[in-house]
């Protein structure tokens, strides 16, 4: 592990401050307030529109693992895994880069590079991604022959493996607008459109009686008419905003050492990603074939509904604590980070408290009796998930401070524990020692991240003001678990309990959500002011 010397802002990758940034930490100041608020409340928007998309994805994911047989969702699921590795390849780390760069270069009206960065990463997303999707059509046979033993996975990978760069560019383009635009110009394309093509798709399965080859079409079709619509509004967002009138060809200039030097030590995260989302369903495919797949694969989507406030947070969370790194507050970025925190475990816990302590009842009523041993599976991936939700956005936040060769050592450190837990346990336990290497991995990974705070980034790795509050989580879980396996009460009274255990937690950790000063508004409606105390 790296000594805290080798840890400094020096790190390449890492941004110089500009010369009148004070060494010292800065006191929370006005601003900082100001920033904190924009970014909660425009992550508040955005949660929102990702509750509204989670409901129309949840609702896609059930009728369609309950519609499809067993094998072909497996392989339907098989094949989403490898598009995302896929995705991973053609972006080559570098969609990092435009939530860290471009608002830095933005903040400096630093145009020539900004321009720049935004054009490299486009255009290594569009030339990878069209020579990965030459090289899976074009081997297709060969893959079947050697790589893959289920030839309709092979089939669907042929189809979808167009998603990878499509999304590839989806994401990008939504890292723009956090940059450029209000939340709320995200909210419709994201958040609407897309989980609502989803859902037309698999309606049009159902009533069509057609099959999974069908479904991978639809899905293909639908990232296509997504990234058109948000390419269209992102460009006249950026006109009227005069950004687009600031851009000279002959200018720009591609900052590709300072890109690079930043992205590619993280492709060790992306190297983490990889291993704990594909190659678990590689090895099961590979072991216990596509019906193992799907006994995984069915009920991770509910898991990862414990990453959903994470996931919405970050979004804005990169630029903002981009622009206090850039003004070199750390007491401002301190703030940030766990002010975050706290909205994140505690607006998590109701889906935790679901998928964890209620996973039994909660994996039969959506999937069936045939998913029944899945159920296990579910509490393990949640506790995971939402481990790594709780724990705050302690990556972001190493990267944007440049700490990349921490980070570097603990992702290919935590890769190789993953690999080999997964290498140990899936033959000899199937599905099962997939969710165990991926829930033990996950809180260790997060454990080494949340350590890599005390290395200069002036943020307390654990603030005494929020022990209460994650105190109380736990209690709350581990109850609820043990009433469920004491009494076992119907799934409807469990599901009522949860509810009420949620309330109880937030009410007795309102006061660190700074309601009054994030979203005043609220204060009056009488039931919120009444549950916050106000």
């Amino acid at each position: 592990m790296s000594t805290t010397s080798d840890l400094t802002d020096s790190t390449p990758g890492a941004l110089p401050l500009p010369p009148s940034a004070s060494a010292q930490p800065a006191e929370p100041a006005p601003p900082v307030v100001k920033a904190t608020r924009r970014q909660i409340r425009g992550s508040s928007l955005l949660l929102v529109g990702r509750m509204i998309s989670m409901v129309v994805n949840f609702v896609v994911q059930v009728l369609t693992v309950r519609y499809l047989t067993k094998a072909d969702y497996g392989a339907f699921a098989y094949a989403l895994s490898l598009v995302t590795l896929g995705e991973t390849i053609v972006t080559f780390g570098l969609d990092r880069a435009v939530t860290r760069f471009v608002p830095i270069y933005h903040e400096r009206e630093d145009y020539p590079r900004m321009f720049g960065t935004m054009l490299m990463v486009l255009g290594t997303i569009l030339g990878l991604g069209m020579i990965l999707v030459v090289s899976v059509v074009a081997l297709q046979d060969t893959i079947a022959g050697n790589l893959i033993s289920d030839r309709r996975a092979v089939e669907l990978l042929a189809i979808l493996v167009a998603l990878s760069p499509i999304q590839a560019l989806d994401n990008t383009l939504n890292s723009l607008f956090a940059v450029f635009s209000k939340p709320s110009a995200i909210f419709f394309r994201k958040y609407v459109l897309g989980p609502g093509l989803k859902i037309l798709i698999v309606a049009l399965l159902i009533l069509g009686d057609s099959g999974v080859i069908f479904l991978a079409w639809g899905y293909l079709g639908a990232g296509l008419l997504g990234v058109a619509i948000f390419a269209v509004v992102l460009w006249r967002t950026l006109r009227e905003q005069g950004v687009l009138a600031r851009f000279r060809l002959s200018a720009t200039h591609i900052p590709a050492r300072e890109v690079l030097f930043f992205t590619m030590p993280l492709l060790t995260t992306d190297l983490v990603y990889t291993v704990m989302n594909t190659m678990d369903a590689v090895l099961l495919e590979r072991s216990g074939g596509a019906v193992d797949v799907a006994a995984f694969r069915a009920v991770q989507p509910t898991a990862r509904l414990n990453q959903i406030v994470l996931q919405s947070f970050a979004l804005l969370f990169t630029p903002a604590a981009a622009r206090l790194f850039a003004r070199n507050d750390r007491e401002g970025i301190n703030t940030l980070y766990w002010q975050n925190a706290a909205w994140m475990a505690i607006i998590s816990f109701p889906v935790f408290a679901l998928t964890f302590s209620l996973a039994g009842p909660i994996t039969v009523l959506l999937y069936g009796t045939r998913y029944e041993d899945s159920a296990v599976i579910l509490a393990m991936l949640s506790l995971g998930y939402y481990f790594n939700a709780a724990t705050g956005q302690n990556g972001l936040t190493l990267k944007v401070l440049g700490k990349l060769r921490y980070i570097v050592s603990v992702d290919v450190l935590i890769a190789f524990v993953n690999l080999g837990i997964n290498l140990l346990l899936i033959p000899r336990y199937g599905a099962m020692g997939a969710a165990v290497g991926t829930m033990s991995t996950m809180i260790f990974y997060n454990l080494l991240k949340q350590i890599g705070l005390v290395f200069g980034t002036g943020i307390r790795v654990v603030d005494p003001r929020y022990l209460r509050m994650y105190a109380t989580i736990i209690l709350g879980a581990v109850g609820l678990l043990a009433l469920e396996a004491l009494v076992n009460p119907p799934v409807v009274a469990g599901i009522g309990i949860a509810a009420l255990m949620s309330v109880l937690v937030l009410r007795l950790n309102h006061r660190l959500l700074n309601l009054e000063t994030m979203f005043p508004e609220l204060l009056r409606v009488p039931l919120v002011r009444r549950l916050f105390g106000g």
